[in-house]
């Protein structure tokens, strides 16, 4: 509400088009609170913070129909001089707290001087991000004590609080109040305040109090907690930028590869639960020290964090043992979203620091899904998509304005090179991209590190520091679909002798046979081969995850999907063609088939700096329908199918409208002919 009459000049701002009439003399910051106007200050109108800079207009407006004149703010004054002169205020822009209306004003108010200003996403958006964190700042004048007010100190800045940023009550954690007297005084009664609160019907809670004007900032972080690895996105809550990000293997590795293998640890080892959940902790906390180095913070400073995980992740990360988890009906301790404290998880960043983990969606569908789907909004999808997060355990998620159904495949850590022999992760000197040529069996290569094929000048120079370590996750999936496009493997899975293939790069090994990518032992480097047991992991893996995917497409009532989006660590590595060739995913348009990168991650930031999208997963969940794969009966029919490459029963016609695959079959003892018979298969 406005106190402005008809002969009031009359305020509009821009972008948002509100206005009203005020008296002269009002200051634009409070026109601007007064119309609900997206206007930041922390210090609360004392010209000390310049958070509220505007950009007055002057002269016709025919659209608002107001001609603005030269005196229609109060002139420039000293506190404004100060900030130019200092901090280098931008020509034409003025302070809001300042500036005071004389006349009709067009007053816009630019990007950076909005509290919830849009975030940036580097890709094409599913949905805008507005910054509106759980963690704000806020500047205050406390009332000193005297002798005939005997109110604690606590008590008179809660009445500051409430009296100059009308907040009515706060709460503070013990850890506050002990250091709460020294700080006021050492500020002369001014001090800046973090306050937390997630929902504007609950009691904020002071986090922090600084003597003075606090003209930092403070921090949040963002953590995916998957299976093998864990990353963590350090964002600024006063801008949203992320500031630096990090990685690092679960500690929990050493316990088993798979969920399943842990899940077994806890139920064969008594104190097998606590052991992985302090591993798991102690890693999170080297994720925090590396991203505060990183970014140069003192790692104190983070007050607010938001993690997803699996629910096998989610209950070990919290102490709960997942016994429970391993058999059905595969019931969760808890399903919901939590709040808590990082004292509760070990955390060592602020004292008071403030912890959220989003709900899971069923036993085997995590709030790592939760966080996709946050991210990539299924629900608000006019066409129908599915979604990949690709991992130790697969999440996929189907769905459009309609309905959304989930599940999750236990694909195993073969994506990310584990299990493979010539495995590893994603590293320099790992190998990423190949292709096979299908005449010569010749294999051409990149590593992590190099922009150069291996048959290319300069290779070996461009490799020098690195050299060829071995393959990577998305380098074993093109490989084993070139292996399967030159005719080196047969839709079965088995790889061919020399004879079969006609190169010598197919070596006997054992029962069956190997190939041979790079053969670095004269040099002292690694031998790199694809054995026939490799192909089986990488089967058994996509077969899994194209197995849920067909769930979800039976359960939806349809034969096709829309479009296909690639979630994860390396889903924005993994090419789409060479995906389908091996019969990962199911057959779409080429085109129709994009990334999201590591999605989950990015849900985790939005719920991070955006604090109203808590609730509105929250209640996306609960509209989610769960599908269990482990009982439903179709999933091994498509599995057994899926095992073939790229299936021994589904059509790809998108897919074989661009190219063939030989018509082979090395069980069958064939020679050179056998491999050389081709088919376009419909």
């Amino acid at each position: 509400m406005t106190a402005g009459t008809e002969k009031d000049p009359l305020v509009i701002f821009t972008p948002s088009g509100k206005r009203g009439r005020f008296a002269v003399g009002t200051p634009v910051l409070a026109a601007a609170r007064a119309l609900g106007v997206d206007l930041d200050s922390v210090c609360g109108g004392r010209g000390i913070c310049s958070k509220c800079q505007i950009s007055p207009g002057y002269g016709a407006f025919s659209k608002h129909g107001v001609t603005v004149s030269a005196t229609a703010l109060t002139e420039w004054n000293s506190v404004e001089e100060r900030y130019r002169s200092k901090r280098g205020l931008i020509d034409g822009r003025r302070l809001g707290c300042q500036a005071k209306v004389q006349g009709d004003v067009v007053i816009d108010v630019p990007p950076e001087s909005q509290v919830h200003k849009q975030v940036i996403r580097k890709r094409a958006e599913a949905r805008q991000i507005t910054l509106d964190p759980s963690v704000t700042l806020h500047y205050v004048e406390v009332t000193e004590p005297d002798m005939h007010d005997p109110s604690g100190d606590f008590e008179r800045l809660t009445m500051a609080l409430r009296d100059q940023w009308d907040v009515a009550q706060v709460r503070a954690d013990l850890s506050v109040l002990t250091r709460l007297q020294p700080i006021l005084r050492k500020g002369e009664w001014k001090v800046t305040v973090a306050l937390h609160r997630v929902d504007d019907a609950e009691i904020p809670r002071i986090m922090h109090v600084w003597p003075g004007l606090y003209e930092g900032t403070v921090y949040g972080m963002a953590v995916d907690l998957g299976s093998t690895t864990i990353a963590g996105h350090l964002c600024d809550l006063r801008t949203g930028e992320v500031l630096a990000s990090s990685g690092l293997m679960n500690p929990q590795i050493r316990f088993g590869e798979d969920l399943m293998s842990r899940v077994s640890y806890s139920m064969m080892n008594p104190t097998g639960a606590a052991e992985m959940t302090a591993a798991v902790r102690a890693g999170m906390n080297t994720l925090f020290s590396q991203v505060a180095e990183e970014a140069q913070i003192d790692k104190t400073l983070i007050m607010d964090a938001v993690f997803v995980c699996n629910p096998v992740m989610h209950h070990l990360f919290l102490g709960i043992d997942p016994y429970e988890l391993g058999q059905a009906p595969f019931a969760l301790a808890t399903s919901g979203s939590l709040h808590l404290t990082a004292r509760d998880l070990d955390l060592h960043i602020h004292p008071s620091a403030r912890v959220y983990l989003l709900p899971c969606i069923a036993g085997h569908v995590g709030a790592d899904a939760a966080a996709v789907a946050l991210s990539e909004a299924p629900e608000k999808s006019p066409d129908l998509v599915l979604i990949v997060d690709v991992g130790t355990n697969a999440e996929i998620l189907l769905g459009n304005t309609e309905k959304v159904l989930a599940c999750s495949s236990p694909t195993g850590p073969a994506f990310e090179g584990a299990q493979i022999s010539s495995g590893q992760r994603a590293a320099p000197g790992a190998i990423e991209r190949v292709e096979i040529d299908p005449v010569t069996k010749e294999p051409r290569f990149r590593v992590i590190g190099s922009d150069i094929w291996s048959d290319e000048d300069g290779f070996d120079v461009a490799i020098a520091t690195t050299g060829i370590t071995g393959i990577c996750g998305s380098g074993i999936i093109e490989m084993v679909a070139e292996m399967r496009m030159a005719g080196i493997v047969d839709g079965p899975g088995l790889i061919g002798g020399p004879d079969q293939t006609g190169t010598d790069r197919c070596f006997k090994d054992g029962r069956t046979h190997s190939y041979m990518v790079w053969d670095g032992s004269a040099t002292g480097g690694p031998v790199i081969t694809v054995t026939n047991r490799d192909i089986r992991e990488i089967q058994m893996a996509k077969a899994a995850l194209y197995s849920g995917a067909r769930l979800l497409m039976d359960k939806f009532g349809v034969d096709h999907v829309d479009r296909i989006v690639l979630a994860g660590a390396f889903g924005a590595h993994i090419s789409p063609k060479h995906a389908m060739v091996l019969g990962m995913i199911p057959d779409v348009p080429l085109n129709k088939v994009t990334s999201a990168g590591n999605a989950a991650g990015t849900g985790a930031r939005i719920a991070l700096i955006n604090r109203k999208t808590r609730a509105e997963i929250e209640h996306t969940v609960g509209q989610i329908h769960k599908i269990e794969t482990a009982i439903e009966p179709r999933f091994q029919e498509h599995f057994v199918n899926a095992s073939n490459i790229p299936n021994a029963v589904d059509a790809f016609p998108n897919l074989f409208s661009i190219l063939t695959l030989p018509d082979i079959n090395f069980n069958t003892g064939g020679g050179d002919g056998d491999g050389a018979r081709r088919r376009r298969r419909g």
